[in-house]
């Protein structure tokens, strides 16, 4: 997946690189209207996420995480996402379903409620992975996550031959006017860099950058 050049400012390019560079493993996430927040991961051998005040990660914005939601524990090197039964709503890695534990690699997409975090082992990547896992920071309007949604919502059903909703068909879905369903979907193709494609991949390439990139999720797709 290509970089998203609208979803990071240079600004907040410069601090994921300059933490990259430092070599210590570390998240990346919005924190709602506080802009992008990076939590250092080095010297801790665990860290709690969910929306109570208590934990490591507080993501109290999130009304979709729980109080406890899930945790991130160091086992022989290795950092590992753990959530055996404490979310209400699930944990999600690269947009697979979480089952109890999970050892992650560098650029691996956590997806908690409705917020989205990028891990990052830079020493044990070898290289930068902001180009390939950008998309996952892309601040999203709630009309146009609802679009989003939608949008894929017939890629839900593998196997099928399925591709990705009309124009019409998700405005009928949500109840908005085709002219309102158009002017979502091309602030999506800007936000996740599909401006340059051609007219006839845009519409799936935008369904698969979102799905790889845990911005929808297989219970998003369910609801």
């Amino acid at each position: 997946m290509g970089f998203a050049r609208h979803s990071l400012s240079p600004s907040e390019l410069a601090r994921i690189l300059e933490a990259e560079r430092r070599g210590a493993p570390f998240l990346a996430y919005r924190a709602d209207a506080e802009g992008l927040w990076l939590e250092p991961l080095e010297g801790r051998a665990r860290v709690a996420i969910g929306r109570a005040e208590h934990n490591d990660v507080a993501l109290g914005w999130d009304a979709e995480v729980s109080r406890t939601h899930a945790q991130l524990e160091l086992v022989g090197g290795e950092w590992t996402l753990v959530d055996d039964g404490l979310s209400r709503n699930g944990s999600f890695v690269n947009g697979e379903r979480l089952v109890g534990r999970r050892r992650l690699s560098d650029g691996d997409v956590l997806r908690l409620g409705r917020t989205s975090l990028v891990f990052r082992a830079p020493i044990a990547a070898g290289e930068s992975t902001v180009a390939a896992e950008a998309g996952a920071l892309v601040r999203l309007t709630e009309g146009e996550r609802r679009v989003l949604v939608a949008l894929c919502r017939p890629l839900s059903s593998p196997g099928t031959g399925a591709i990705p909703a009309s124009n019409r068909a998700i405005a009928d879905d949500l109840h908005l006017s085709l002219a309102g369903v158009k002017t979502h979907i091309r602030s999506l193709f800007a936000k996740l860099d599909i401006d340059d494609l051609p007219q006839y991949q845009k519409r799936t390439e935008l369904a698969q950058r979102a799905l790889g990139a845990g911005l929808v999720t297989p219970r998003d797709l369910g609801s």
